[in-house]
């Protein structure tokens, strides 16, 4: 999927969750941070087409071991160690990520190094995307408005 219908969907589960967590900004902008983060595997990506992300794309194809959960709980597990009150936020945004991209025809392999694959019949940029990404931003308009007391 797109960058656009990703933060669409993780901004949903941020505005879901936020008034569960002690430091919602930080919470927000980690969570919307982490959700890029999985296409460094790709020079195509946002982020990804930045030079200082070669190497990590010469190690592992798009949607290979950086797309699995597998990582995403080692990576979760470590951050958590080390900055405990970012752990949630990048395991939502990160998560939700992968979540949306097993959707998609390409799909993920959820648990690398197992070869299996999770996909669905979602075609990136294609209208079912359109639609998915129209949805979510009414939804997100709705939640901010009844959780903005919460946010600010």
């Amino acid at each position: 999927m797109l960058i656009r219908t990703h933060l669409a969907i993780t901004l949903f589960l941020v505005l879901l969750l936020i008034e569960n967590v002690s430091s919602p900004i930080l919470f927000l902008v980690v969570a919307m941070f982490a959700t890029y983060i999985p296409d460094i595997d790709s020079k195509n990506s946002r982020i990804g087409h930045h030079l200082f992300f070669r190497p990590i794309q010469w190690l592992s194809r798009h949607r290979g071991m950086i797309h699995s959960f597998s990582f995403l709980i080692l990576v979760t597990f470590f951050i958590a160690l080390i900055l405990p009150g970012v752990a949630l936020g990048f395991f939502v945004g990160y998560g939700s990520h992968l979540f949306v991209d097993s959707f998609t025809i390409e799909g993920i392999r959820p648990f690398y190094p197992s070869k299996k694959r999770s996909s669905g019949n979602v075609i990136t940029g294609s209208l079912s995307e359109t639609n998915i990404l129209v949805v979510f931003l009414i939804l997100d308009i709705i939640l901010f408005v009844m959780k903005s007391s919460i946010i600010f």
